[in-house]
């Protein structure tokens, strides 16, 4: 892929890297060579991005070429946002921490690539460089006079005759880590072979990955063989998404929660995602997935849908004991209870409603195991019969110290029940072309919808003990055939 620095005047410009040329603004709008290319990757250094100018033109532009670009259009409109400027409470936190012992009321801080020469101030540095990738950018922080906090004023390009020259060699030297992919806002050139980029999102820390270390690396090696490069992304790459042509969710989902900011700046940014933001709306919530399979007419355990007003009582009534407790945007059987008598139900509904307006209540429906059929691209990839925990009524039994599981059985799809995944793929498609998990109940003889899941397990030894390599390679294929087809997954309507 093809670097390209763009800058108003070439001539201030006082480093040249053998993995970037060094262009004018006026080359890059009106050379119609450039404009022709393919794989392109910009970093607009103009003086100023305000609208109608140069610098806001040549953003513009390179995302109608279907050049990737630094800063996108969407992030110059963010600096404008008053609202996001004080929406963050993590990067107020690291403002106070940062400029905390300051004896002035005004302070402006200069970021070089999500970057300061004071190391003092790299924490809030990289956090405003994940809210706003911007290359070359001040940000103004004022004192107040009635609370004492810092507030983030403003965010503005830093023009590149301003840059001191006692700055010089650090700038130097970012670039330089950048395109050598150290450092904290670093990425290499692309390998020869490798037509496209993958990030692939994930938590080294998370207690139950939706794919473990092995699934990981064959979904690294698929990439690779569809022609991605690929680089693993953890929750401090926020600003780098621009970089590349997908991004691929192996980390547990929530809408509240910088997953979900991760998809969205991807998708406004023009990256192929999975799992799309909104399906991790709309598979995130309980109470949502209640009123689709009304919708759909489609089977689900009796249900209820209670807010503050209802009472232990009625819901005994409607749906009697043992009853199943869902916080609505729970995954992995966290933040749901069963509640075996009228207490623990109170109990329940005291813990549940203190967090959420509504909550999802279900009649208990002991099943010896529950089918997962997985769905991408609006066709099914396999289906597992998941069991429940030794001696637990879920399929996972979070302990204090560990979490256990059941047993799991993989099974070819043309031996699991047609109408099983008939339902799945019903469901699944009515929430989008995404890759999801469909959760299935046989009870009595008839299937029963039980949620469904995107950025669903895909784990080496379990979901993938049928078809092997051949199940990441379908992924990486898909997401091949939509990064060349300039082609997001969408939601259906």
């Amino acid at each position: 892929m093809t670097a390209l620095i763009v800058v108003d005047h070439p001539e201030e410009w006082p480093h040249q890297f053998a993995a970037a040329e060094v262009i004018s603004a006026d080359m890059y709008l009106r050379d119609e060579r450039l404009a022709g290319m393919r794989q392109v990757r910009v970093y607009n250094l103009c003086d100023s991005y305000q609208y109608q100018t140069a610098g806001y033109y040549v953003s513009l532009l390179a995302a109608a070429r279907g050049h990737r670009t630094m800063p996108g259009v969407a992030t110059i409109q963010d600096v404008k946002s008053r609202s996001l400027l004080r929406s963050d409470d993590e990067l107020e936190e690291i403002v106070e921490r940062s400029l905390h012992g300051l004896k002035s009321k005004r302070f402006e801080l200069s970021v070089y690539f999500g970057c300061n020469v004071a190391e003092r101030h790299a924490d809030l540095s990289r956090a405003l460089f994940n809210l706003f990738p911007m290359p070359l950018m001040k940000a103004t922080f004022a004192k107040s006079s009635t609370t004492g906090l810092w507030r983030l004023r403003s965010i503005t390009p830093i023009p590149v005759g301003d840059i001191p020259k006692s700055h010089g060699e650090f700038l130097r030297q970012v670039i330089e880590n950048h395109f050598a992919r150290r450092g904290p806002a670093g990425r290499a050139g692309r390998t020869p072979q490798y037509e496209h980029d993958l990030a692939i999102l994930t938590n080294d820390d998370e207690r139950s990955p939706p794919s473990n270390r092995e699934a990981l690396k064959r979904f690294e090696r698929a990439a690779r063989a569809n022609g991605f490069d690929v680089e693993f992304l953890n929750r401090d790459d926020y600003g780098r998404i621009a970089e590349f042509d997908a991004l691929f969710i192996r980390e547990t989902t929530a809408v509240n929660h910088h997953t979900y900011r991760f998809a969205s700046r991807a998708h406004a940014e023009g990256l192929v995602v999975v799992d799309d933001p909104e399906s991790i709306i709309r598979c995130g919530n309980k109470v949502y997935l209640v009123e689709l399979a009304k919708r759909l007419d489609v089977a689900i355990p009796p249900t209820m849908v209670i807010g503050s007003s209802t009472q232990a009582d009625d819901i005994v009534r409607e749906l009697g004991l043992p009853c199943v407790l869902k916080q609505p945007d729970s995954a992995f059987s966290q933040g749901v209870f069963r509640a075996d008598t009228r207490e623990d139900l109170g109990e329940g509904l005291e813990r549940l409603l203190s967090r959420s307006d509504l909550v999802v209540v279900q009649s208990f429906m002991p099943t010896e195991f529950d089918w997962r059929v997985g769905v991408f691209d609006g066709q099914p990839l396999f289906v597992c019969r998941y069991f429940m925990a030794d001696g637990h009524w879920q399929i996972y039994n979070h302990g204090e110290k560990r979490t256990t599981e059941g047993e799991s059985e993989t099974i070819a799809l043309e031996q699991a029940p047609a109408d099983v995944v008939e339902l799945a793929l019903k469901t699944a498609n009515a929430i989008g072309d995404g890759l999801y998990g469909v959760d299935i109940k046989t009870v009595g003889g008839r299937h029963v919808l039980m949620e469904v899941n995107d950025n669903p397990n895909v784990d080496h030894g379990v979901e993938d003990a049928h078809l092997g390599d051949e199940l990441y390679d379908r992924i990486m294929k898909g997401i091949r055939a939509r990064v060349d087809a300039g082609k997001q997954f969408k939601p259906a309507r």
